[in-house]
C-alpha cells in the first residue's frame, strides 16, 4: 500500500503506546464462561426490547439490507447489540494509538499492521481524526465495530448523505456491517442456527462443527426442530455447546461466517442464538449439562491434551473450537461419550 509521507506523518505525530490496550488484549477471561452462563448474561430482556424497537425504527434500512444482501435483520441486530449496545457504548480508546500499539506489539503485529496502514489512508480521506477518533481497544470503529481496512473496502453510505459515518449513522453502520458479512461468504436467505432435539442414542462422535452431513440424514437419525422446519436441502453440523445433556442446535453453513467476525466459540454461538431470538425463536432448552470445568481445571486439561499431541490454540482456560475438537478425540479414544464437553471424568482419565 503506497502511502503519502505527509499523510503518514500527520497520523503518527503524537502517537503513543497504550498499556491499557495491551492489558485488554491479554485479559479476555469473559470467554472462559460456558454457553448458558454467557448467553444469559448477554441476552437480557432489555436488549431484546431495544432490538425490537430498533428493528422498527430502522425498518427501511433492514428492508434494504435484506433485499440487497439476503441477511435477516436479527443477525445484524444481534451484532449491533453485542458490539456497542445499539451504538451507545462504542469504546473510548484512541483508535490511532490502539492500532500503533497492536502493530508494534510482538504478539500479533501481522494482524494489525495492515489496519494501521488502512487507518492512515482513512485519515487522509477524512474518515478518521488521529487525535479524536475513538473506539474499541482492538482498533474497531463505530456502531458495529469495523476495522479501518473493512471500512475502506466495505463501508456504505446507508443514509444517502454523501459520507460514510459509522459512529453516528446507524444506517451507514448496518449497511456496512451487512456488506462485510456478505463479503465473508454469507449465503443469502439461508438459515444459520436452529435449535433441535437429539435422540439419546445418537453417535456423539458425529457431532461438532467439523462433522457436517446433509440435514435430511440428521433427520433420519432422529434430529428434530424445536420450532419451524429443517432446511433439508442444506448440510449442517449438530452443535452441542455444553454436551449431550445441554442445548442442541443445527449449525448451517452461514454459522461459519460468524467465526470470521469473532473467533470466540462462546461469543459466536451466543450471537447466532441471539439473532434467532430476535427473529422470533423461543428460549433454548437448557437441559441438565455436567458442571463446567473451572479455569484452572480447563488449563490442566489443555496441558494434558497438548502432552498427547493436540493443538488446543493455547493454554488459556478457554473452551475454544480447537480444545473442543481435541476433547472429542480423547473422549472417543477413552470410550467416553464423545460430545466435546469436557468433564472431571475426562480430566481424571487423561
Amino acid at each position: 500500500m503506497g502511502l503519502d509521507a505527509t499523510a503518514t506523518e500527520a497520523v503518527l505525530r503524537g502517537a503513543r503506546i497504550d498499556p491499557k490496550v495491551l492489558q485488554a488484549d491479554r485479559s479476555q477471561g469473559v470467554f472462559q464462561k460456558d454457553f448458558i452462563t454467557f448467553s444469559r448474561a448477554l441476552i437480557s430482556q432489555n436488549r431484546i426490547d431495544n432490538g425490537r424497537r430498533n428493528a422498527a425504527r430502522y425498518n427501511s434500512t433492514f428492508d434494504a439490507i435484506e433485499a440487497r444482501f439476503g441477511i435477516p435483520r436479527g443477525v445484524l441486530l444481534a451484532f449491533w447489540a453485542f458490539e456497542t449496545d445499539f451504538g451507545q457504548v462504542q469504546g473510548n480508546f484512541n483508535t490511532r494509538d490502539a492500532l500503533v500499539t497492536l502493530a508494534h506489539d510482538c504478539r500479533r503485529p501481522a494482524l494489525f499492521r495492515p489496519q494501521l496502514l488502512a487507518a492512515i489512508t482513512l485519515a487522509a480521506r477524512g474518515g478518521l481524526d488521529p487525535a479524536r477518533t475513538t473506539g474499541a481497544w482492538a482498533g474497531e470503529i463505530g456502531q458495529v465495530q469495523m476495522l479501518p481496512k473493512d471500512i475502506l473496502e466495505r463501508g456504505i453510505d446507508g443514509d444517502g448523505d454523501g459520507r460514510i459515518d459509522l459512529k453516528n449513522s446507524a444506517p451507514d453502520a448496518l449497511m456496512s456491517g451487512a456488506n462485510v458479512l456478505s463479503s465473508l461468504g454469507w449465503a443469502p436467505n439461508q438459515p444459520w442456527l436452529q435449535e433441535v432435539t437429539v435422540p439419546a442414542d445418537l453417535n456423539w462422535a458425529q457431532t461438532g462443527l467439523t462433522q457436517r452431513k446433509p440435514v435430511r440424514e440428521w433427520a433420519a437419525l432422529g434430529v428434530r426442530p424445536t420450532s419451524g422446519a429443517l432446511a433439508t436441502t442444506l448440510d449442517a453440523a449438530v452443535l452441542l455447546p455444553m454436551g449431550r445433556n445441554g442445548p442442541a442446535f443445527l449449525a448451517y453453513p452461514n454459522f461459519d461466517v460468524y467465526f470470521e467476525w469473532n473467533k470466540s466459540f462462546v461469543y459466536v454461538t451466543t450471537a447466532a442464538y441471539f439473532a434467532m431470538r430476535l427473529s422470533g425463536a423461543p428460549v433454548y432448552a437448557a437441559g441438565s449439562p455436567s458442571a463446567p470445568l473451572t479455569g484452572p481445571q480447563m488449563q490442566a486439561l489443555q496441558k494434558k491434551l497438548v502432552a498427547r499431541g493436540h493443538d488446543v490454540g493455547g493454554i488459556d482456560g478457554i473452551l475454544g473450537a480447537k480444545t473442543r475438537a481435541a476433547v472429542q478425540i480423547e473422549q472417543n479414544r477413552l470410550g467416553l461419550p464423545a460430545d466435546a464437553w469436557p468433564t472431571i471424568d475426562l480430566l481424571t482419565a487423561l
